[in-house]
């Protein structure tokens, strides 16, 4: 009688197990109608992965080469359905290119209809073949379920229509490119209202296609279903793509598009087009105008930026806390204690007000800064990857640092060697990560700077602030080699403070000049760059 019960209770571990362990060898036939992996958590929104074909058109039997690239992921699994009817069971057959990262699946009763990965190994780019079976409907669409982390994958990720040349002509360019539009991104609201009128210029099959559309929040862009466009035309030379049109000033209202006799913000976005008219979401923070304008007045040039207001003065602001006050700050207290010791700035010496003045400005600045990205979103942004954790890393310290200072102990003091060693190590904790964060920061589409300068600009000025250091730490060793007999009892952990360190004052005050010069010519570069974005 105990039997029964224990093959019930082995049943019931083992479909839990199974259910909670995930599918790291790619066996994932429990998910072939769904696409789901059973790991306990939502799919994410706005996929980083792609899906790209190598034609738009098939006949049954006919080989279309699968590509599915992006970001380092651990599994996927890719299936083509029918378009019309994306919940229907998967289509036709997949081929391998490399079956060290990829195994063919049975979904339903279609042998080799899916395909899945082998193991966890990173992967950054996966290609099949998919075989076109003799009963296709007219129009099918591949979709991928991707997993960057155990935590983090996407579902069901839209890519390419294939067609067959029956569900295609001349006469319905429309209709296809509206079908591959709408189903180009899943479907994501903004929280409050962010309604617009859109014009989208399409290149395909060497021609342009020149459609009304409109947006809701951040969805896809909803193609018009009746052609409210007159007057089409365009021109593609040297890779520039012109269109014009006419539209009526005003619509039915039933339509539910803007009138055009009032005054609007212009959006201008570029970005890339697959074969079959599917468009993929623009690279670069579109280009906005910066006030509204008459879209029926007479013709000017309006200019605009490509980044918001509050995204460049949080840039602005933190490029001069670290790479102008926070720098100079480190350098006079590091060199200059010797050269300023017996000049004093309300009533204490001038190295270490100079110090301690740059030093809150930097605090003040970075806080100032942190605060407006968050303004701009309106919270956290899931778009930014590491660099809001790292800004929050950056900021935290600036502030455990300030309030260290604030309790620094007396010169001679027991416990001033430990604070010593605490405050140069937070201190230069912040400085690395801050770099780091600048770096990751001037990519982002919400600032994106000139590339690749940016990137040469930001390594110029790291060689130039550890030239300085090297020099200067040179320099004071130099001198000190000179001294026959060194003041051990006033050594610190950070700066020696000998005589011999007094020495040299003419060369050190010429090595800050040049430097802080310096520091402005980097700071008033990348200033001019974030202004003319």
């Amino acid at each position: 009688m105990e039997l029964p019960g224990l093959a019930f209770a082995l049943w019931m571990l083992i479909c839990f197990y199974a259910s909670v362990g995930g599918y790291p060898n790619g066996k994932v036939r429990e998910a072939c109608t769904s696409m789901i992996p059973c790991h306990g958590t939502s799919p994410q929104l706005s996929p980083e992965h792609t899906i790209t074909v190598n034609g738009t058109e098939f006949k049954p039997g006919d080989s279309i080469e699968v590509h599915l690239s992006g970001p380092v992921f651990e599994g996927f699994f890719i299936q083509a359905r029918d378009a019309e009817h994306l919940e229907s069971p998967a289509l036709g057959s997949f081929m391998l290119s490399d079956r060290r990262v990829s195994q063919l699946l049975t979904c339903g009763r279609t042998k080799n209809s899916a395909v899945s990965h082998t193991s966890k190994a990173k992967k950054k780019h996966i290609k099949v073949y998919w075989i076109a079976p003799g009963d296709a409907p007219k129009r099918v669409q591949f979709l991928a379920t991707v997993v960057k982390k155990y935590k983090t994958f996407w579902v069901k990720i839209p890519g390419p229509i294939v067609s067959q040349p029956s569900a295609l002509s001349p006469t319905t360019p429309l209709h296809a490119i509206s079908e591959a539009v709408s189903t180009s991104h899943p479907v994501s609201y903004l929280s409050k209202p962010g309604d617009d009128d859109a014009y989208l210029c399409v290149g395909e099959d060497h021609g342009i296609h020149t459609i009304a559309a409109y947006l809701k929040g951040r969805s896809p862009p909803v193609l018009d279903s009746e052609d409210a466009l007159e007057d089409v035309s365009w021109r593609l030379a040297d890779g520039l793509l012109q269109c014009s049109f006419r539209r009526s000033i005003c619509l039915p209202a039933h339509k539910g598009r803007f009138n055009l006799d009032a005054s609007y913000y212009i959006f201008l976005a570029d970005g890339e087009a697959s074969e079959g008219g599917v468009i993929h979401k623009h690279h670069h923070q579109p280009l906005i105008t910066n006030e509204m304008y008459n879209v029926t007045g007479k013709p000017q040039d309006i200019g605009g930026s490509r980044s918001p207001r509050l995204i460049k003065a949080h840039g602005a602001l933190m490029f001069i806390a670290w790479i102008t006050t926070v720098s100079i700050g480190v350098i006079v207290a590091r060199f200059f204690k010797p050269v300023w010791s017996h000049s004093f700035l309300f009533g204490k010496e001038m190295w270490f007000q100079v110090h301690r003045m740059l030093m809150l400005t930097t605090v003040m600045l970075t806080s100032i800064s942190f605060v407006l990205p968050f303004i701009y979103r309106g919270g956290w942004s899931q778009q930014a990857g590491f660099h809001p954790y790292l800004g929050c890393t950056v900021m935290a310290l600036a502030i455990f640092q300030s309030l260290m200072a604030g309790f620094r102990p007396s010169r001679h003091a027991a416990r001033r060697q430990l604070f010593n060693w605490f405050h140069w190590s937070t201190g230069t904790a912040a400085r690395i990560l801050a770099v780091v964060t600048m770096f990751l920061g001037m990519n982002l589409t919400a600032l994106d700077l000139p590339d690749p300068w940016d990137t040469y600009t930001m390594i110029a000025f790291v060689t130039w602030h550890v030239g300085i250091e090297v020099l200067l730490e040179i320099h004071s060793y130099c001198l000190i080699r000179k001294v026959e007999v060194i003041e051990y009892d006033r050594v610190q952990i950070l700066q020696s403070l000998t005589s011999a360190e007094a020495e040299g004052r003419l060369f050190k005050q010429i090595v800050l000049t040049i430097y802080v010069c310096g520091n402005i010519v980097f700071l008033i570069a990348f200033l001019a760059a974030i202004n003319q974005i």
